[in-house]
């Protein structure tokens, strides 16, 4: 093997990439160890110890040493402020091979630790359970309580479950895209940590799960992270596929009995559940920006879904057929099955004879299951006898049910039937709807096309609006255009057409529109899809059309572009048709990048309220749709604050979220975590709907103080990012130029050439800030806007906005996990890579950083970040001596690269093994 370094004596195998307290720094081990979190410790240990062996077997023992050594110099570096020097010499200058392997080890340290904390997550869970007089923290249960405690009585409790609409939207944004090769071997690693909680297992079953987990291990380290081409959007479908088909489709009916559970344990009463959960994709229909997206891959989703559910049900229902043997002349059965039964035999005969044997016939419940199973695959393969609708599905599910239960069916098999029932409830035939995308510039070149004026355009918002009117309702038809963009966006409409025939009105989501400015806009939608004849029996276009707001400029303006929507006599009739109900997607991401993450969040809250007011007076309802990402800077963040802080009326039983890259698997990728996340964010609408926070008196002075440091802090970013020479230095310090050569998503990463950051796409924005460990994108700009609303209104007011204000407390929780997580002396490595820019940009970050440290302790009352979070304290101490020899080799990997102006590909693949350790590393990287 090329070059190793000079060996350190050997150290024991549980020593090697494990958590060592002792070599922590002071105030790593201060937190280290929480008084649950021992068996965290030990998960990790054994599965560094894994890994260890493993590098050993793999690469042998003096690789192991060096790992040490690197390893060892980092904790120095972190322990005593210094030795930066000592473990830059020894991360740099590495040949490619060694580099690219020292990477990937450090990388699978993190795979582990984050392996490790997921299923210690679900050890609390447990515990809790098990244990604790107390419920656990944002589960159903302290919901609940805490919903009575406030006055809410069953009745008001079931009159607001029957409005709860949680409908989670999976999105094509990968900036941790697991490979589904390497996801399968964690859920392995999971269920072996998993096993270790059974006390009954004998030694011999401990080494065998052990063996198992070395077995993983080893073979993800044989596998490669990346693929070696561009995921197309079936290979981001798939991967979706992966967590809604897979462990969200297992725990969907826990869920609901978990909810029915705690209802009878706080109330002593049960609530007949409706629906409470769906959940959505944008795979193959997020057309913005993605040439690769279009008629075909929408076509290609909606069927790929319906397939993924029905060999669900198919299987099921096979399942079932196995347990439900009861015979007729043992118990009685609904007459209502008996005769459902005949009616099967006639539709679907030839399915009848081949599936049901004589000697079952007797055996009422198997025979409808095997009859509903012949129907299942025909409405698969588009063949005689199919379900009309999932409705039909249901109904049978439910006669099932109902006849279990009405004939002492009880304990017989009714608890997996509505097992069934829930899921058949929840995803229908399509398994997740499907979101379609479009820049409402696209929609503006097809008008223009259709109409024949190059000027359409530039033409004022009203004139644009009295045009489409017609044409959006039913007094004028265009004619016809060989124009390519008519021919895509028509198709597209043509498509959802024989979608809604194909799968019914629910396999389709919203039209999103981005860039939404003017009611123009939205009504452009309508025409066109008229034009395509994408319309139902009754002339009615039978879409939810939602404008997506998204800069600042934008939220500012949204109320005025909904009052004028609403204000169109079309667009209302539109709506009448639709419930009356308006959505409206919020931009995180670009208003973030437009305006920094203060004045974008302030945008956000203002705008909500402004809208809801806009909506009240018009007399519709309004469902807004989040569009956040993992990082703070695109609104990640705890889903139960977040809803808590938002505006009251804001939520009322709905949410509607996008979830994407690192953010899906960490919430959905095991099974007992994806039920955490779900009992969390119903647990967290209930709260913000029922009983959202009180006003108070002092919200007005608050307002007013947040309005300010939304300007200042808005006014100090774009000083930063508006500055002479700032996109060569980003382009310099950071490695952007590397994010936009690596295979994450099947969409560019700018739009067109960069000519600013308006060019740049949101996620690869936050993604390069956050490599250099600068993360710019979450805090530049709070620090001068907390000096100087300070300086006019004095720091005590400030202190209790911090404290008593949602909003506040929030943003500055959010903003102090991103400064937590920076690291200046490297980031100031990278900002030496832009040569002169260096000194122009650099102190710039420094001075704010610093400032934006000071104010935020201050405002907190504390000495040090994330005092009053040690759990994710101690999570991000353990990982940031490991993350910092990744930085370092990307660091020098990098500026060698650039010097053979991009052509090595060698050097690109190991800084690409870079990339994915560091984000591995630090999560919440886009």
């Amino acid at each position: 093997m090329p070059e190793i370094r000079a060996p350190l004596p050997r150290y024991g195998a549980c020593d090697n990439c494990g958590m060592n307290t002792q070599e922590l720094p002071p105030e790593s081990r201060r937190d280290a160890l929480l008084p649950k979190d021992a068996p965290l410790r030990d998960d990790v240990r054994r599965l560094g110890a894994s890994v260890g062996d493993m590098l050993a077997e793999q690469l042998g023992p003096a690789f192991l040493q060096q790992v040490e050594q690197v390893r060892t110099a980092a904790i120095a570096r972190r322990e005593q402020a210094e030795g930066g020097e000592r473990i830059a010499e020894l991360a740099g200058g590495l040949s490619v091979p060694v580099a690219t392997v020292l990477t990937r080890a450090f990388s699978s340290y993190f795979q582990a630790v984050n392996i490790a904390e997921r299923v210690h997550r679900i050890r609390r869970r447990r515990d809790y359970q098990r244990e604790s007089s107390a419920p656990q923290p944002d589960s159903l249960v302290e919901a609940l309580i805490k919903l009575k405690a406030a006055g809410v009585s069953s009745k008001e409790l079931a009159h607001w479950i029957g409005r709860l609409d949680i409908e989670p939207v999976m999105t094509a944004h990968p900036t941790e895209a697991v490979r589904r090769a390497l996801l399968e071997k964690e859920q392995e690693i999971v269920r072996c940590l998993i096993n270790g909680f059974d006390p009954t297992r004998t030694p011999h079953e401990h080494d065998t799960d052990w063996a198992r987990v070395r077995m993983a291990i080893t073979a993800g380290w044989q596998t490669s992270e990346t693929a070696p081409v561009k995921p197309s959007v079936q290979d981001e479908f798939e991967h979706v596929g992966f967590y809604i088909a897979g462990p969200i489709y297992a725990v969907v009916p826990a869920f609901y009995e978990a909810l029915e559970a705690a209802i009878q344990q706080v109330y002593g009463s049960e609530i007949d559940l409706p629906r409470v959960l769906r959940f959505a994709s944008w795979v193959g229909g997020d057309m913005d920006g993605n040439p690769n997206v279009g008629a075909d891959t929408i076509a290609a989703a909606l069927r790929g879904s319906r397939d993924q559910v029905m060999d669900r049900y198919v299987a099921e229902v096979g399942a079932l057929a196995g347990l439900l043997t009861q015979t007729s002349n043992l118990v009685d059965v609904a007459p209502e099955l008996l005769r459902r039964i005949e009616h099967y035999q006639k539709l679907l005969p030839s399915a009848a004879a081949a599936a049901i044997r004589p000697r079952h016939a007797n055996m009422p419940y198997r025979v409808l299951l095997l009859l509903m199973r012949a129907r299942l695959r025909a409405t698969q393969r588009g063949e005689p006898g199919s379900y009309r609708n999932a409705d039909e599905f249901v109904a049978d599910v439910a006669l099932i049910g109902d006849s279990l239960i009405g004939n002492k069916g009880l304990h017989a098999g009714w608890f997996a039937v509505r097992r069934l029932l829930w899921r058949a409830r929840t995803f229908g035939f399509h398994l997740a709807r499907l979101d379609l995308r479009q820049d409402s510039r696209i929609h503006a070149q097809a008008i223009a096309a259709l109409l024949g004026d190059a000027d359409w355009p530039q033409r004022d918002a009203q004139t644009q609006a009295d045009v489409l009117r017609g044409y959006a309702g039913r007094t004028l038809a265009f004619g016809n255009s060989e124009d390519a963009t008519i021919k895509r966006c028509l198709a597209v409409f043509a498509q959802l057409g024989e979608a809604v025939e194909a799968y019914g009105n629910d396999a389709v989501g919203l039209y999103i529109i981005s860039m939404a400015q003017r009611a123009a806009d939205v009504l452009a939608v309508l025409a066109l899809a008229r034009k395509a004849g994408f319309t139902d029996a009754r002339g009615n276009v039978p879409l939810d059309v939602a404008p997506l707001f998204e800069t600042v400029d934008d939220l500012r303006n949204g109320p005025d572009t909904l009052r004028a929507l609403l204000a169109d006599p079309v667009y209302r009739a539109h709506l009448a048709v639709r419930g009356d109900r308006q959505y409206l997607m919020l931009g995180y991401s670009d208003s973030g990048k437009d305006g920094g993450t203060v004045a974008s969040r302030w945008g956000l809250q203002r705008a909500q309220v402004e809208l809801l007011e806009v909506a009240q007076q018009a007399g519709i309802r309004v469902v807004f749709f989040h569009g956040r990402g993992g990082s703070a800077s695109r609104g990640g963040g705890k889903i139960a604050p977040a809803l808590m802080a938002s505006p009251r009326g804001s939520v009322a039983g709905t949410l509607r979220v996008t979830e994407q890259g690192e953010v899906i698997h960490r919430k959905f990728g095991i099974r007992a975590l994806a039920l955490r996340t779900l009992e969390q964010t119903a647990s967290a609408v209930m709260l913000a709907s029922l009983r959202p926070r009180q006003p108070d008196a002092r919200e007005d002075r608050w307002r007013a103080t947040m309005s300010a440091m939304a300007a200042s802090s808005r006014e100090a970013y774009r000083a930063f990012v508006d500055r002479e020479g700032f996109v060569d230095y980003f382009r310099l310090a950071t490695p952007i130029d590397v994010i936009e050569r690596m295979t994450l998503g099947s969409r560019p990463s700018r739009r067109g050439t960069m000519k600013g950051v308006e060019s740049l796409r949101a996620i690869p924005w936050v993604f390069a800030w956050t490599q250099c460990r600068a993360i710019i994108t979450g805090w530049y700009g709070l620090g001068s806007a907390l000096e100087r609303a300070a300086s006019d209104g004095g720091e005590a007011a400030l202190i209790e906005m911090a404290r008593d204000w949602a909003f506040f407390s929030t943003l500055l929780d959010d903003i102090e996990m991103v400064l937590a997580k920076c690291d200046l002396d490297i980031a100031e490595r990278f900002s030496r890579l832009a040569g002169p820019l260096h000194d122009s940009f650099f102190p710039l970050i420094r001075d704010e950083y610093q400032r934006t440290v000071h104010w935020v302790l201050r405002l907190k009352r504390s000495e040090r970040l994330l005092a009053n979070d040690p759990r994710l304290a101690q999570s991000i101490r353990l990982r940031n001596p490991y993350v910092d020899p990744i930085s370092l080799i990307q660091l020098d990997l990098l500026a060698r690269w650039r010097a053979t102006d991009g052509e090595d590909e060698a050097l690109l693949k190991a800084l690409v093994a870079t990339v994915n350790g560091v984000a591995q590393g630090l999560q919440n990287t886009g």
